[in-house]
This record gives structure tokens, C-alpha cells and sequence, in this order.
């Protein structure tokens, strides 16, 4: 297994999938990845050199990804939250942020069914 930027990407895919795998790289940002590092996109991961595999790997150092990725979205959620915006307090409540329905679905951030009893009568 190759390691680029702290994460073991597969060896039997392609290189452009193959960098999917890290966190804040999706296909068109590999895309542009191998073509600054002049790698091929239909090469498999096993087949590339050293020298190819630093030449990702400085071009993947110019973009913001993993750790410091998920450091920044955590840093700007908690600051939403602080000041008190619609957003934040949405994050807060644990509901849709981006002005989803919430009445019929939003099952996935509401959380399980809070059932109440029937009133005997």
C-alpha cells in the first residue's frame, strides 16, 4: 500500500480513485492532482514509481486535507455555534442545517422515534 498524506490507498485500483480515499479529495480534485504531478489517471497504484508517488505527494501537499481539514469544518462549526447564528444553533439542536424539511424525514438528524403512550380512555 502506498501512503499519501497519512492514509494507505489501495493498491489494485486507480491512481484517481485510489486518492478518493483521502479525506477532502474527490474525483475532479484527483484529477487535478495527477495532472500537476503528471501521472496518468488509468495507471493502478501498484504500477507507479517513487518518483511518481512523491510527485502526488507534493501536489497533494498543496491542498488542505485530513487532519487539518477536519480541524478547520470542526473550528468553523463550533464557531457558528458561539455566535449564535441560525446555522449554529441548527448544529446545537442536532437538526438539517441547509433548510431541509424537517416534518416528514430528517430521520438520519433527528435521531430514533421518541413514541409517546396513547391516553387510556
Amino acid at each position: 500500500m502506498a501512503r499519501i498524506a497519512g492514509v494507505d490507498i489501495p493498491r489494485d485500483k486507480r491512481v484517481v480513485i485510489s486518492l478518493t480515499y483521502i479525506y477532502g479529495i474527490g474525483k475532479n480534485t484527483a484529477q487535478k492532482v495527477l495532472e500537476a504531478a503528471g501521472v496518468s489517471q488509468d495507471t493502478r497504484v501498484r504500477d507507479l514509481t517513487e518518483d511518481e508517488l512523491n510527485k502526488i505527494r507534493e501536489a497533494v501537499g498543496a491542498f488542505k486535507v485530513e487532519g487539518d481539514l477536519r480541524r478547520e469544518i470542526s473550528l468553523n462549526i463550533k464557531r457558528l455555534m458561539e455566535i449564535g447564528s441560525f446555522r449554529g444553533i441548527r448544529h446545537r439542536r442536532g437538526l438539517p442545517v441547509r433548510g431541509q424539511n424537517t416534518k416528514n424525514n430528517a430521520r438520519t438528524r433527528k435521531g430514533p422515534r421518541k413514541t409517546v403512550a396513547n391516553k387510556k380512555k
